[in-house]
């Protein structure tokens, strides 16, 4: 499979200024075919932030981890489905409540609004977080099997997809099952510095471990030839899809 499924498969990480991430986007767009807008972009622009996106084509990933009490995250669940996302991120530590009521809130919002509802990602175990980072939160169990227990809330929450390491995948795809959307990031093309992530692995292998989605910011955003290191993502995807 190649064109398009690749290209839906590819999120980039657009944590830039805005001024500086269209054109980024402009300039991969061919080989990628989702924004991933986080707390920055949100933060300085709000719902701008999406528009830029939108207005272009782009399926706007809205990354903004909502983790509060169950009322208040489907309020704001609320107002980011009306805003034409194609998926919206919730810890899934906050419980399957309030997992529950963010993608109510996404349903209704979009309903409103006339658009398609976002797909609702819950966030299990980031991937910056080691054993000894999980340790000092006080969860004891090694990151796959909070992962594993958080899918499975989340699941049962109505979840529409999760965000888990891609060392995780092929678990947590065999927890779940097939029609749930697992998003990874973390990806980096082999020869790649790792960063501040702590679990982290290849596009082809992500996608042959059963993942959905793949995120990737600093492979691209800081590599000298910006859509040559797109388009080499998106051969790589496409190649692993068959």
């Amino acid at each position: 499979m190649t064109g398009p499924a690749a290209r839906d498969a590819l999120a980039l990480a657009a944590d830039l200024s805005l001024a500086e991430a269209v054109p980024l986007y402009d300039e991969v767009r061919a080989h990628v075919g989702v924004v991933k807008v986080g707390l920055s972009l949100f933060v300085e622009h709000g719902p701008a932030a999406v528009k830029a996106f939108t207005s272009k084509g782009a399926r706007v990933f809205l990354d903004l981890k909502l983790h509060d009490i169950p009322n208040t995250v489907e309020l704001a669940a609320k107002a980011a489905g009306s805003l034409g996302v194609s998926y919206l991120t919730v810890h899934a530590s906050g419980g399957e409540h309030m997992v529950r009521a963010a993608v109510e809130g996404a349903k209704a919002g979009a309903r409103t609004a006339g658009v398609t509802a976002p797909v609702v990602l819950a966030v299990t175990v980031l991937t910056s977080m080691d054993d000894p980072t999980l340790q000092s939160v006080g969860v004891e169990d090694p990151p796959l099997l909070q992962v594993e227990r958080l899918a499975a809330l989340a699941a049962k929450a109505g979840a529409g997809g999760l965000v888990c390491s891609a060392r995780e995948v092929a678990e947590v795809r065999r927890v779940v099952g097939p029609s749930l959307t697992l998003c990874t990031p973390g990806i980096r093309p082999k020869g790649t510095a790792s960063n501040d992530q702590a679990r982290v692995e290849t596009p082809s292998a992500a996608i042959s471990a059963g993942a959905s989605l793949l995120v990737v910011g600093r492979p691209i955003t800081q590599a000298k030839d910006r859509l040559a290191a797109a388009k080499a993502l998106h051969d790589e995807v496409a190649g692993a899809l068959g």
